[in-house]
This record gives C-alpha cells, structure tokens and sequence, in this order.
C-alpha cells in the first residue's frame, strides 16, 4: 500500500515548480531555496486539501530534542566546574610567587 496518494505527489510537484521559478515563498514570506523545504511545503499543502499523507511525527522530534539539550548542558556544567578548579589553582598559586 503506498504512503502518499496521487494528488499527493502532484502538489509537491507544483510545489518544486514554483520553487525553481522563484515564486515558492516559506510562512516567512521569504523565498524557498531549499529542495527539501520545498517538498515540506508541499506536502503540508496536500494535507490541508485532505489527500493522503502520513502525519508528522512531532511529538517524538521535540522530545529526542529535550533529551540532547539537557545531556549537553549537564556536560557543559561538568566542564565548567573543572576549569574552574583549574583556574582557581593556577592563579593561587601564580599569587603565592609573587609575595615570596
């Protein structure tokens, strides 16, 4: 059973027609560049006229997300705290020589 209907395929058609005219804009009102915002904007206009699309899968998208910014953070924490202990030693010390 195929995924994306005929009118499916004949809106991303049009959809990379406009693009490589010039007249395709994005909900910026900027001109697409991109092939695959282009077949984005496509199939999203398919999905507003009721053709057979699948849906998007946002849900999972913005939660990978979250999980890879935290992880990211949390490291950047880490690596703050070492360079910081780093820090605090080499000037401690570098103070220590000049006194004596």
């Amino acid at each position: 059973m195929a995924k994306y209907g005929r009118s499916a395929s004949k809106n991303v058609a049009s959809a990379m027609r406009r693009k490589k005219k010039g007249t395709l804009k994005s909900g910026s009102g900027r001109a697409v560049k991109s092939r695959k915002q282009a077949i984005a904007i496509g199939l999203s206009e398919a999905r507003e006229r009721g053709a057979k699309v699948p849906s998007r899968k946002t849900s999972s998208r913005k939660s990978s997300g979250r999980k890879t910014s935290s992880r990211k953070s949390s490291a950047r924490k880490s690596s703050a705290r070492k360079s910081s202990r780093k820090g605090s030693r080499k000037t401690s010390g570098g103070r220590a020589a000049k006194k004596r």
